[in-house]
């Protein structure tokens, strides 16, 4: 019988350095990757928002993910590049949009990733009147170096009409 024995061809010792040096910084990951909570996910909505606020179609492309996926509410175009992200709120920016969750439902995926969707209404500003537009939302939020980025973004007008305005969501 055969048997390969590790030892033979390195010491114990140097097996034990080697074994700590590769476990270590997974142990240290682990412990210093606190889990995400609910809240936490909600929050970025609300830097969003604040992003929507400034009018500012870098400011709020910088929130998405390098290779995000942006599926917008006024346009038919698919978004899938940093350019065309920026694009889209150019246009969408000027309609002075201010967002309101009415409906959510968030779910943590793992320490990373979580999903945040649900139905929010837009208050816009289009030809100089004050109007609102309802839709549903689905935002991939994905933690890259630390920051909370979107990895995708959906929002679609609700298919059938609504007739009053949907209240907000309240806390």
């Amino acid at each position: 019988m055969n048997t390969f024995s590790c030892t033979k061809f390195f010491p114990v010792s140097m097996l034990t350095v080697v074994a700590a040096y590769v476990t270590t910084p997974l142990a240290a990951q682990a412990q210093s990757q606190a889990p995400i909570s609910k809240e936490e996910v909600a929050a970025n909505f609300e830097g969003w928002k604040a992003a929507l606020a400034t009018k500012d179609p870098r400011t709020v492309a910088s929130l998405f993910a390098p290779n995000a996926i942006l599926e917008p509410t006024l346009s038919n175009q698919v978004r899938h590049t940093p350019a065309g992200v920026e694009a889209y709120f150019v246009n969408f920016l000027k309609l002075s949009p201010k967002p309101t969750i009415n409906e959510r439902h968030i779910e943590i995926l793992d320490e990373n990733t979580a999903i945040d969707a649900g139905i929010w209404t837009f208050d816009l500003v289009q030809d100089g009147k004050p109007t609102w537009v309802t839709a549903r939302y689905s935002f991939v939020w994905e933690k890259i170096d630390g920051a909370w980025r979107i990895q995708m973004l959906h929002s679609s007008v609700m298919p059938e009409p609504i007739e009053a305005r949907p209240a907000p969501l309240q806390n």
